[in-house]
């Protein structure tokens, strides 16, 4: 299947960020998955699609013209795919991919993420969706979700929306065995008197 992984460009990350990539690749490469990515040749992003890459698996970026006219483009993938924005760039990511994996990242990548659980929301799509908590990297970020629940600015039956994994095995397994939840409607439609009783 189609993995797209979203993470982080920069180079200035600690070493086992880069041995989390690496891992990741070489368990989608044994597991026969191909790599949907962001089509950057800096960072997690590098590390994951020449992994990939070096051991014959097939990758696809999507990168935006804006990006690749930096000279950021990787020039050693398969398919180097290119939009004319940020937009068009996810939603080329979506279209492709079975599957969905967050690695550790910043701003970018917390961004797609979220607009993939949010399109999940929305019943766009119904696809595996996995946070890969690399040294507890996203632990704040679930605790912080907790606080939409409790708040009722989410519904609870949308921890079934993704999953979050500490290990890259868990994450290939999740996606493999993956069985979609039912639908829920995102609107509450009782009014907040009913949560006050």
């Amino acid at each position: 299947m189609n993995i797209c992984v979203f993470c982080s460009s920069s180079n200035a990350l600690a070493p086992h960020y880069f041995e989390e990539a690496r891992k990741l690749g070489d368990l989608m490469i044994q597991h026969k998955h191909d790599l949907v990515y962001g089509g950057s040749n800096v960072g997690l992003m590098n590390e994951l699609a020449n992994t990939i890459r070096s051991q014959g698996g097939k990758v696809t970026g999507v990168i935006p013209e804006l990006i690749r006219n930096k000279g950021l483009g990787h020039a050693n993938i398969d398919d180097l795919i290119v939009t004319p924005d940020m937009a068009e760039r996810k939603k080329k990511m979506a279209n492709l991919s079975d599957a969905f994996i967050a690695l550790p990242g910043g701003f970018g990548t917390l961004e797609e993420i979220l607009e993939i659980i949010t399109l999940k929301q929305l019943q766009v799509h119904n696809k595996g969706v996995v946070f890969l908590n690399t040294n507890g990297f996203y632990d704040k970020l679930m605790e912080f979700f907790e606080v939409f629940y409790k708040n009722h600015f989410a519904k609870t039956d949308y921890r079934d929306y993704y999953f979050v994994a500490n290990t890259c095995e868990e994450a290939i397994a999740y996606i493999e065995n993956y069985q979609a939840p039912d639908f829920k409607d995102k609107w509450y439609w009782v009014g907040k008197e009913e949560f006050e009783k």
